[in-house]
């Protein structure tokens, strides 16, 4: 039986303690480039969760029940990126026939969560995590604490990304480098949470 606890824990994780963007330093591309409006964050986030939940539900049964009884995992990374490969071609024909706004303002960084190292990095650490008792449900959790660990990540990036434009800032460190200290801040942050989900379990 699955503790409530438990998972809740997972999934707080996922969020806080352990993000992917901020902690793992996964996906850095996307929350670079597509962070410059709240709207397109949020809009960018959506897609990477929905890839992510699906990715791991589909990825860990095939490992599990294919891969690991033939003796075939060492072709892990190949089969998940073809995957999510497939699944970000679905995400990208739904959002061009039903939203075209968004679609049009992610631009190629749409196209790019096939590369993303984060979806990438979710579906292959929940396989590594399996080993520690860690289930079908325990990884459909983590994936979906992940992406909206991603979303707040982009989130508040976003947020503080446009306080910047009306701020002050000297000439010498415009640009990616106010933007990389930023991005530093952001994730120091995060610290705070340590010990959170701990405190949780203990």
């Amino acid at each position: 039986m699955i503790e409530v606890k438990a998972l809740v824990a997972v999934f707080l994780a996922a969020i806080l303690t352990e993000n992917y963007v901020l902690n793992k330093f996964l996906g850095i591309c996307p929350f670079l480039g597509v962070s410059k409006k709240v709207n397109t964050a949020l809009g960018m986030s959506a897609a990477v969760t929905f890839v992510m939940v699906i990715a791991t539900a589909v990825t860990y049964p095939i490992y599990m029940n294919l891969l690991l009884p033939t003796g075939l995992d060492y072709l892990q990374t190949i089969v998940f990126i073809l995957v999510i490969a497939g699944l970000v071609q679905l995400v990208e024909t739904i959002l061009k026939k039903y939203i075209p706004s968004l679609y049009n303002s992610l631009g190629i960084y749409l196209p790019l969560i096939t590369t993303n190292c984060a979806v990438l990095g979710v579906t292959m650490l929940v396989i590594e995590k399996s080993s520690e008792s860690f289930g079908y449900v325990e990884a459909l959790v983590n994936s979906f604490g992940a992406g909206i660990g991603f979303l707040v990540a982009m989130v508040m990036f976003a947020g503080v990304r446009q306080r910047l434009e009306s701020c002050d800032i000297p000439k010498s460190i415009q640009g990616l480098p106010i933007t990389l200290v930023a991005a530093s801040l952001v994730s120091l942050s995060f610290l705070g949470f340590s010990g959170l989900v701990e405190n949780m379990l203990g």
